[in-house]
């Protein structure tokens, strides 16, 4: 998902610039209330930009399925057809280049932030992710026959064990300063990682925890009816695809919803396949140790259904649930950050000989001095901003109302109370921490970034 709009208009905007969204801005009264640029055609300059872009990208290879209209205006969308997950990654990459490059030529700018106008919807790249062999099996297919059916309810016993056990790791991958404005929004997943498999197969797995065959679970399509007699039915998927799931089930894999725009998706999806590769090598020490294999999949779902979760990931009452499950709710990359070089962490990536110790280190130091980088140039933007442009604009408009006060209404203590927060925002911000990046973070996040919303909103009155 991204935006489209004149170049123009976003090289007037240093904020935009700086940062990939807007520090200040408020919102029009009509903006996606009525969800009418999600239904309506795509625009003539970014319907020739897709075209462009897809010709260009079946030039290397990578055939793009979808092309539409998101919800928010000005927000679109692409697809690719479902490919091997390394090729796919580095087609993603190229799809982005592609897009800035090609949109350059048309006067237009692609903005690929996850937040980049606040009050609608930001934008996530939706990893449709599944684990097959090279003879054709899908291990997230429910199959057709008995062994196809036992691959898939073994194969979704190990992704709730490798989520369940390695849920900061999974969380860690989605953690950066752009989806802190995303997640859990009403638009995107929350934080809290969980797996949604749905609910049919939840009962299934209630059965095969309380001794049940792994056989029994009825993967059959759908008609849904669509309340008007001049229609026939339409085919519907095995199971409800839950957009308040960060790992939803969709009918033959799963859709790791969490990961922001603006990220290179191998990253994700290289975790994914770390705890999958965790939960096959758990399922088979307990086979080869000699427990059936109904038993070793029952063991596995009991000690990690606590991971599945049917619900509303937007309730509130969501958050209190998890917790009381062990759910870890990670909502700020600074307090993800913290988890990603664990003791079990470490263990595994080097196990599996994708990290060395030192190796995983070094990550969480550059993802630590990511966000770092991010927020503090969108301070620094912020108060150029306003001490170069608003307070000039404040002093201008103050002297039109010069002896004529009771026109001016309230502007004088409006246009103070800006000075009054970005005072405070720069004291704040000059009394950040310097001793350790963990610390550094954490300020930046607790302490200077609310003090950032207020500046907003006294902007913005």
């Amino acid at each position: 998902e991204f935006f489209v709009m004149p170049a123009d208009l976003y090289k007037a905007r240093p904020d935009l610039v700086n940062c990939g969204r807007t520090l200040f801005g408020k919102l029009p009264t009509r903006h996606q209330q009525g969800d009418l640029n999600y239904f309506q055609p795509i625009p003539g300059r970014v319907q020739e930009l897709l075209d462009i872009a897809q010709a260009e990208m079946l030039k290397i290879g990578c055939p793009m399925a979808v092309k539409h209209n998101e919800v928010a205006p000005g927000q679109h969308e692409m697809s690719p057809v479902f490919r091997t997950a390394n090729v796919s990654c580095d087609s993603n990459v190229c799809f982005m280049e592609v897009m800035n490059r090609e949109a350059a030529k048309l006067g237009l700018q692609v903005l690929f932030h996850e937040k980049p106008f606040a009050g609608i919807n930001g934008s996530g790249k939706h990893a449709n992710w599944s684990i097959g062999t090279d003879t054709g099996l899908n291990f997230f297919y429910p199959g057709k026959n008995e062994a196809g059916a036992k691959l898939y309810v073994t194969a979704i016993a190990c992704l709730a064990y490798g989520l369940a056990q390695y849920n900061e790791m999974v969380r860690c991958t989605v953690a950066h300063s752009g989806n802190d404005h995303r997640l859990g929004a009403q638009e995107a997943p929350p934080a809290i990682i969980s797996l949604y498999p749905g609910q049919g197969f939840e009962q299934h797995v209630e059965s095969i925890v309380n001794g049940g065959d792994l056989l029994g679970y009825k993967a059959e399509k759908k008609k849904q009816a669509t309340g008007c007699s001049a229609a026939m039915h339409i085919e519907a998927p095995v199971e409800d695809r839950n957009r308040t799931a960060p790992f939803p089930f969709c009918g033959n894999r799963f859709e790791f919803r969490a990961v922001g725009s603006s990220q290179n998706c191998c990253f994700p999806v290289m975790v994914c396949n770390a705890i999958m590769s965790a939960g096959m090598a758990h399922m088979a020490g307990l086979i080869e140790g000699g427990m059936s294999h109904r038993d070793a999949v029952a063991q596995v779902f009991k000690e990690n259904k606590h991971v599945i979760f049917t619900g509303n990931g937007y309730s509130a009452e969501w958050p209190v649930e998890a917790e009381k499950r062990g759910l870890p709710n990670l909502n700020t990359t600074p307090k993800a950050i913290a988890t990603w070089n664990s003791v079990k962490n470490k263990k595994l990536l080097e196990t599996l000989k994708i990290y060395t110790e030192e190796e995983t280190e070094a990550r969480q130091e550059v993802m630590y001095e990511n966000y770092i980088s991010s927020m503090c140039c969108e301070v620094e933007t912020m108060v150029q901003m306003t001490e170069t442009g608003f307070l000039p604009a404040c002093a201008k408009d103050l002297e039109k109302y010069k002896g004529f006060e009771k026109l001016a209404g309230s502007r004088k203590t409006v246009y103070e109370s800006i000075v009054e927060h970005l005072e405070k925002l720069k004291t704040s911000f000059s009394s950040k921490p310097h001793g350790g990046l963990p610390e550094e973070a954490l300020y930046l996040c607790d302490t200077v970034k609310p003090l950032m919303a207020k500046l907003r909103t006294a902007v913005d009155a």
